[in-house]
């Protein structure tokens, strides 16, 4: 019997149960019959990477289910047609080894550019298959306001971005909120996209990994998630602490991460602190991690932040032309919003709005009625986590074993200042700083803020560390 479009729809209803409903959806619905010639059935698909997806994996299902409905069927092949135009590119059941994707139709495994209305329909079907997120088009290299505290950062991702021999792998990039971690990550996927188009590049933070991870499980389709993030040539994962304590994501992660080293792919990781100090991580794992490059961001100086406020001003100053702002003011907002670069970019944004509603210029009066609430908020800027990383440096010391449970004296003395710093630099309360220092009772805090105090008054270098860590902390 000669393959119908009657035969295709009750393959198509066998298929569903058989492959479930998700992957029929993602892999099984794009299809549409076209012709059957010579025992040949011809299908359409919108891009490639279908075709080779579902020749590879889905083939044999589809020909046994032919058979089965009786169409005397010897091969499918799929046939890629862009814009109605014809046959782009065939992937035939005959021959297992498909041929290799064009840049464009690569794009599934590539972070997609930010959209716009003149997306062609195919552009819509590679994205239900990407496994990433959506790059921001705001954050390149370009906009990268470039200084003391992350100049190293930047090179080191400058320098991957450039391709080339995998040099740093990984790159681990870590540090606080706002410091500009994932700025760094979308540019260097936009730098890498730009050199060469047909890289494979997937960037998602760890909690879309999980749920992807989650996501197969429950679907029994583990293979199709192996074969998705082991066919890139370069991963990028953002804030990889989340998978911290989540055994069986750490052990995919794990498998993921050695299969793309030994075929020498660049992966890119950030995280809030550095390998070694992160609570709930596999060893394996954090040895993995810092086999690379693993470069710190530190919090912004004064000098950064007032580039970062300049920057933005002229960026928009399109946006809001005739605005004006008096002299005095970015630098009274880069010396007093300086925990998080985020809040002092919505800070000007903020300023840049009132001043366009009301038509008046941006004065410091203006600002500070207008700011108040988080001028108030940032006069407690310095954080606990902050204070434990200064302590540290400055007595040379690892953070892991400043929260640790060691009780040495050259450990635990700038433990006890560290958490009197916290207690008197900061907002929070005492069970809130114990769970910051590993754990700890809050009981264990006030002892050792009262050693501290204690010591302050009849030990002077006590109290010059003290001043000094002080004035680092809020300068």
């Amino acid at each position: 019997m000669s393959m119908t479009h009657e035969i295709w729809g009750e393959v198509q209803d066998a298929l569903l149960h058989s492959v479930g409903e998700n992957n029929y959806k993602t892999w099984i619905r794009p299809l549409e019959f076209a012709t059957c010639e010579n025992g040949v059935a011809h299908f359409k698909v919108p891009t490639n990477f279908i075709g080779n997806w579902v020749n590879r994996n889905y083939s044999d299902q589809i020909l046994r289910h032919l058979h089965s409905a009786g169409a005397t069927v010897r091969r499918i092949e799929f046939d890629v047609c862009t814009g109605g135009s014809g046959r782009a590119a065939q992937a035939s059941a005959s021959a297992p080894v498909a041929a290799p994707a064009t840049a464009h139709d690569r794009d599934p495994a590539r972070p997609m550019a930010p959209r716009d209305t003149g997306h062609a329909a195919a552009d819509s079907d590679e994205a239900d298959l990407l496994p990433g997120a959506t790059l921001d088009g705001r954050f390149t290299f370009d906009r990268f306001v470039v200084g003391p505290p992350n100049e190293l950062a930047h090179a080191a991702a400058r320098r991957v971005s450039e391709g080339g021999p995998v040099t740093f792998n990984p790159l681990f990039l870590y540090g606080g909120v706002g410091l500009g971690k994932t700025h760094l990550m979308h540019a260097i996927a936009h730098q890498m996209r730009a050199r060469d188009p047909s890289l494979r590049i997937v960037y998602l933070s760890a909690e879309q990994f999980m749920y992807r991870f989650v996501q197969a499980l429950r679907d029994r389709d583990m293979m199709t998630f192996k074969q998705l993030f082991r066919s890139v040539d370069v991963l990028m994962v953002d804030d990889v602490q989340f998978i911290a304590g989540k055994d069986s994501t750490q052990d995919e992660f794990f498998h993921t991460f050695n299969a793309l080293v030994d075929q020498q792919k660049q992966i890119i990781i950030s995280g809030d602190r550095a390998p070694g100090e992160m609570e709930g991580m596999e060893d394996r794992i954090k040895s993995r991690l810092q086999c690379g490059l693993v470069v710190d961001l530190h919090p912004t100086d004064y000098e950064l932040r007032l580039g970062i406020l300049q920057q933005k001003v002229d960026f928009y100053a399109a946006q809001y032309p005739g605005l004006s702002i008096a002299p005095g003011v970015l630098e009274f907002l880069a010396h007093r919003i300086s925990t998080n670069v985020r809040v002092l970019e919505g800070a000007l944004v903020r300023l840049f709005a009132m001043a366009s509603l009301v038509g008046r210029e941006i004065t410091m009066d203006m600002t500070q009625d207008c700011l108040a609430d988080v001028l108030r908020v940032s006069e407690r800027k310095v954080t606990v986590e902050e204070i434990q990383r200064r302590v540290s440096d400055h007595y040379n010391i690892r953070l892991s074993e400043l929260i640790g449970p060691t009780r040495v004296r050259n450990v635990a003395r700038p433990r006890q200042i560290a958490m009197y710093l916290s207690k008197t630099l900061t907002s929070r309360s005492l069970p809130e700083i114990g769970r910051r220092f590993g754990g700890r009772d809050h009981t264990t805090i006030m002892h050792g803020v009262k050693r501290i105090e204690d010591l302050r008054g009849r030990d002077s270098q006590v109290a010059e560390d003290l001043e000094m860590l002080r004035r680092l902390l809020e300068a």
